[in-house]
């Protein structure tokens, strides 16, 4: 549908953005880990790290040699893992584009809380999904799908560059590539049915994002920022003059119509 390419949208409350950098670095280096280890290291990996709701919930074992995390940790590590080149970079270009002002607007902790937060989330609700389900989930994109919810309720007019269907470049606000987005994540839910893409996975990280910004946004952080990135200023009304009421003073001194009592000559 788009894909994002950079936001006009400055940090304010933090110097560098390390945690998504490190977040960005951790998933290319366990991607090339994966894929330099040739295919049996690649399934193994999968196995042993993806999220496979079936062996979560005791339905199935896992053959012991692939076994090599306890089954709960699964909800993280399976977020570290890609397919394809492809995979890993969409997931890390959406995080780069807009997790940087989420972590700005978070501070460092809270956002890695949040993060990870949003990934255990997308695992929890495709297992709520496919309980039975023996195919591992891997991907990062329950805790970018929490990411981008939480650009939009934090930065919605906030503009953004998108190249529309991968190649017409647009600068358009943030709400409608991002709205456009969540939709058809709730679209291809509601009707794909059985498919490669963990669409259950992503409302998972858009349900968690869009509560988890409101609770672990700093303090002053303004929600539905303007077009800048700032909260929209209030409008400078000018205000009609008040009329001064006259000074009350000698009698015989006249009082001019601004209140100031003007000097005359006396008989």
């Amino acid at each position: 549908m788009f894909i994002p390419l950079y936001d006009t949208n400055r940090l304010r409350h933090i110097r560098l953005q390390y945690v998504t950098i490190g977040l960005i670095v951790a998933n290319v280096l366990v991607y090339l880990a994966t894929t330099l280890g040739g295919e049996n290291f690649t399934n193994a990996a999968v196995l042993g790290l993806g999220f496979i709701p079936a062996l979560v919930h005791d339905k199935v074992a896992l053959s012991p040699e692939f076994v090599v995390i306890p089954e709960n940790l699964s909800y993280l590590t399976y977020s570290f893992l890609h397919a394809d080149i492809f995979h890993i970079g969409g997931n890390m270009l959406f995080l780069w584009v807009f997790g940087d002002n989420v972590e700005d607007a978070l501070g460092h902790i809270r956002y890695l809380i949040f993060y990870l937060a949003c990934a255990v989330a997308g695992a929890f609700f495709q297992g709520l999904v496919a309980w039975d389900s023996q195919v591992p989930l891997i991907g990062a994109s329950g805790a970018i799908a929490g990411v981008v919810a939480a650009y939009l309720i934090l930065y919605p007019r906030v503009k953004v560059w998108v190249l529309a269907f991968a190649r017409i470049p647009l600068r358009i606000p943030a709400f409608i590539p991002l709205i456009l987005w969540i939709l058809f994540q709730i679209v291809m839910f509601a009707t794909a049915g059985e498919d490669q893409v963990s669409w259950a996975c992503h409302i998972g990280g858009i349900i968690a994002g869009s509560i988890l910004v409101l609770v672990l946004r700093s303090r002053g952080v303004p929600l539905l920022a303007g077009a800048d990135g700032e909260p929209d200023p209030t409008p400078n009304i000018q205000q009609p003059p008040v009329p001064v009421e006259p000074a009350t003073g000698d009698p015989a001194q006249p009082t001019s119509q601004w209140g100031r009592g003007a000097a005359t000559p006396r008989d």
